[in-house]
């Protein structure tokens, strides 16, 4: 959903609908392609013929994008200053084979599902490039 669709409401005061999401962000299925409008108020294709207009991307569609830059000084700091305690605690925690653990050690450091899933993975690749 690229293309910006601009309709303008009765009033005549135009709105425009913009994706809320980093391109290809999404885990779910695409919807099935709209059909083109025909220009009649009832039916399967009812609605206003309009043409959509191509705009600008703005800084604000690049959100959440690592940069190479940015990926660099990360992957630098992790060098200089190596893991945190609980990083360490769940490498080894990985290494015995106890995932459960793991999770739940990182769920209660960081506080949400995601990040947790997210940090066992981050560590579970360490391991992996340690063997």
């Amino acid at each position: 959903m690229a293309v910006e669709e601009v309709r303008s409401r009765p009033g005549g005061v135009g709105f425009r609908s913009r994706p809320t999401q980093v391109s290809g962000a999404s885990t779910r299925p695409a919807m099935a392609p709209t059909q083109a409008k025909s220009g009649l108020f009832v039916g399967i294709n009812k609605g206003h013929v309009v043409t959509k207009r191509e705009l600008p991307l703005r800084p604000s569609d690049r959100k959440g994008k690592a940069t190479k830059r940015v990926t660099f000084v990360r992957s630098l700091i992790r060098e200089v200053a190596g893991f945190a305690p609980y990083e360490k605690r769940i490498t080894e925690l990985l290494k015995v084979g106890k995932d459960k653990r793991a999770l739940k050690l990182a769920k209660r450091k960081l506080g949400t599902h995601k990040r947790e899933k997210k940090k066992r993975e981050e560590m579970a690749n360490v391991v992996r490039k340690m063997r």
